[in-house]
Formats: structure tokens, C-alpha cells, sequence
């Protein structure tokens, strides 16, 4: 190969907390580490991509390493949306569940006013909702900065993320407000990972796998199951912290910032390529 194999890649600079884990120093005197990786390695880190070079992870994980000295994400919560009709900014209930020490500890729900007040019977059908029990509520802006600071920074997670994280942006796009800045994950993705035997990764299945009893599409409850079934498959990847599941099991976590989104995603996991 035309390119030597060995690459020099600091951690130093996004992972500080991990540089004592690799020797050397690069040019800026930052700790970092030696790898032999292929080309095609080379080019997935130009592409963004991180190359970790620590015992049992996978060459081409795109999340760090936990590192035991530093603390997990503070705030871990699982969010649901329900709407008034089929467009995604229709937010007409948000319900939250709050994740700490491996636990649901607070669940929340909050009725939204839609801006167009245009609610589709298939809709209501599905949910209850109906225009009269929203009449007094809050608009999205409104409810949502009540919980501000706890999304700031947060590790989201939502059962169909895509449909969840849409209807956030949808929403704050109509009022045009900036996005938070966060990171999300797909319970939908992770499960389809975990128990791939099961026939269906609904909610409701999820629920019945679990034995948990719930009220579907009630966004408090869909929340609340969302979180535990997401605590089940971290007891069961047996991982400490439902921020090492990504790495575990090939998940991108997804990105909410003030520039735009990047979708959770599922990588194809590869086998190691082995040094020289």
C-alpha cells in the first residue's frame, strides 16, 4: 500500500478523560496512541468516524468508550409526542420519563395547543385527544421551556425516534425556534439489535415481552415503558449505563444542535481488522 499503516489518532482532544489510556504524544504534546489500520479504516475517520484502539471495542464504533472517571450523561430521558393530525408539527401531548441510577424516577405529561387546532378523527381515534381538552393548554414553545434545562445536554431516547424527533422539529421549525443541543437514541433500533427473535419491536410488544401493562399511545405511559424497556435491554447487554449500549451493540446515536439534526442509525458491524 502506498500509505503506511500506522496512524497516529488522538483521543486527546474530543475524549479527554481517555488520553491516559494510549501512549505518546502527538505534535501539540496531547496524548494519543498508535494503531495499524487499513485505508479503508483511514478514510471512515476522514469521513468523521472515530478508530479506537482499546481492547474488546470495535475498530469502527463511531461512539467513545465509557471510561470509568467520568460521569455518565447527568440527564437520561425517554420523550413520546402524540398528534393532532398528520402533520408532524401537530404536537397536541408530550410525555417524559426521567432514567437515574438505573431507574424511571419521574414521569410527566403536558397537553399542547397545536397552532392550526386542526385535529384529524384518525388521530383522535388513536389517542383521545380531542380539540376541547387542549383549548387552555400552552403552546409547544411554552411547554417545552419548562423543560429547557433538563433537555440541554441530555441523552434522549423515544420508541420511533424518527417520528419523535420529526414532530420536535417540525414543531420548533413553525414557531422558528432554534433546536436544543442533545443526543438521541431509538428504542425501536436497539431492541431490533437486542431480540431480533422477536416478531414485532412495537411498543406493545416490547410491553408484552417485558409483562409490563400500559396505556398505549398515552404519552406519559409510552414514555415511561419506552425508558424501561431501554433499561432492560442495558441489564441484559450487561453494560453499565444506557450510554454504553450505543457502542456495544453497533448504534449511532442521533443529534439534535442549533445547525440541524443527524439521524440515530444502525452500523453494520465488522470484524476487526487485525494489526500487522
Amino acid at each position: 500500500m502506498r500509505r503506511a499503516r500506522r496512524l497516529r489518532v488522538c483521543l486527546a482532544r474530543s475524549y479527554p478523560a481517555n488520553a491516559e489510556m494510549y501512549r505518546g504524544r502527538d505534535e501539540k504534546g496531547e496524548r494519543c496512541g498508535r494503531i495499524r489500520v487499513p485505508n479503508r479504516a483511514r478514510r471512515a475517520m476522514l469521513r468523521g468516524y472515530v478508530v479506537f484502539a482499546s481492547p474488546g471495542w470495535k475498530p469502527y464504533d463511531r461512539t467513545a468508550p465509557p471510561n470509568p472517571k467520568s460521569p455518565y450523561p447527568l440527564k437520561t430521558i425517554a420523550i413520546d409526542f402524540e398528534t393532532a393530525s398528520e402533520e408532524r408539527g401537530s404536537a397536541c401531548s408530550v410525555g417524559l420519563a426521567w432514567i437515574e441510577d438505573g431507574e424511571v424516577v419521574r414521569v410527566e405529561e403536558r397537553l399542547i395547543r397545536p397552532k392550526s387546532m386542526r385535529f384529524s378523527p384518525f388521530n383522535i381515534a388513536i389517542h383521545g385527544i380531542r380539540p376541547e381538552q387542549v383549548e387552555d393548554a400552552g403552546e409547544f414553545p411554552e411547554v417545552m421551556d419548562e423543560f429547557a434545562e433538563d433537555f440541554s445536554g441530555a441523552m434522549m431516547v423515544a420508541h420511533n425516534a424518527a417520528f419523535d424527533f420529526s414532530v420536535w422539529r417540525s414543531a420548533l421549525d413553525a414557531y422558528r425556534q432554534p433546536y436544543p443541543e442533545l443526543s438521541y437514541l431509538c428504542s425501536v433500533k436497539l431492541a431490533q439489535r437486542m431480540w431480533p427473535q422477536l416478531g414485532s419491536h412495537r411498543l406493545n410488544s416490547l410491553a408484552a415481552h417485558l409483562g409490563l401493562r400500559f396505556n398505549h399511545h398515552n404519552a406519559a405511559d409510552d414514555a415511561r415503558v419506552c425508558a424501561l424497556a431501554s433499561l432492560a435491554m442495558v441489564r441484559e447487554a450487561g453494560v453499565a449505563h444506557l450510554a454504553e449500549l450505543p457502542g456495544a451493540i453497533g448504534i449511532a446515536p442521533g443529534r439534535m444542535f442549533r445547525g440541524g439534526y443527524e439521524a440515530c442509525s444502525v452500523r453494520r458491524m465488522r470484524k476487526p481488522v487485525p494489526a500487522l
